[in-house]
């Protein structure tokens, strides 16, 4: 018997959990980066490059983006591994996923990209270098789970970063309140058609650990060294773990 999670402020069981994240990736994948711009006002892009500046992703190396959607990251990713490094775009939705490897497939970058549940990872032991999710990890049913599985296909030696929206810093609070549940539905609707889905979105973040619950869920799956960096006042936390 499924246990009961959140979607959003809903409460639903863990077994619909999964379908629900991905109607709402199936609606909103085609304007996907467009939003990020227009919702972000384009400091989604810093923050991946943060990310990036982070990974300690260099020539050769071997690199796992989870839930890496339009692939940013993954094509960052790919410059810095160069010809003889190796670069896996994986997400669970196919809508998502089809975008980013067309994105990089126009960029000139060929890396693999691959369906699957991040939970679940079909990739061997102790394998990569670096292992990034970026916006994914609060869609995700069991994180710990989902943790847990990016830790074991990381070499030791290897680093897991976590790029996610996270607890604003608190005179910010009711200011952000109103941009998340005002504008921001009101730019889904009129942009991407689907207000429903950027509601969820902004629930969705209200929902997800904060920045020292995740450290310390980081630390439980076996990650070292787990520090974190407020971006933009704490709307974005990138947080950084080792594996030794």
């Amino acid at each position: 018997m499924s246990g009961q999670t959140h979607f959003g402020f809903k409460t639903v069981d863990e077994q619909d959990k999964a379908k629900k994240v991905a109607e709402v990736f199936d609606s909103v994948a085609g304007k996907y980066d467009l939003m990020n711009d227009m919702m972000s006002g384009g400091l989604h892009r810093l923050w991946k490059a943060q990310a990036v500046a982070q990974s300690g992703v260099r020539e050769g190396s071997r690199v796992l983006d989870v839930a890496g959607g339009s692939g940013d990251l993954s094509r960052a990713f790919a410059r810095r591994a160069g010809a003889t490094g190796q670069v896996w775009l994986t997400d669970i939705n196919g809508s998502m996923l089809a975008v980013g490897r067309n994105r990089m497939i126009d960029d000139g970058v060929i890396a693999p990209a691959v369906q699957c549940d991040a939970e679940h990872l079909p990739f061997p032991d102790n394998y990569f270098d670096c292992v990034s999710v970026a916006f994914g990890l609060r869609n995700m049913t069991h994180k710990e789970a989902a943790l847990a599985e990016m830790t074991r296909v990381l070499r030791p030696g290897g680093r897991l970063l976590v790029l996610e929206f996270s607890k604003v810093w608190k005179p910010l609070e009711k200011a952000y309140d109103w941009y998340s549940f005002t504008a921001l539905p009101w730019l889904g609707s009129k942009i991407a058609g689907d207000a429903d889905s950027y509601r969820y979105l902004a629930e969705s973040i209200r929902m997800h650990p904060d920045q020292e619950t995740l450290k310390l869920m980081m630390e439980r799956v076996g990650l070292e060294d787990v520090r974190y960096n407020d971006l933009s006042a704490g709307v974005v936390a990138l947080h950084r773990g080792f594996k030794y």
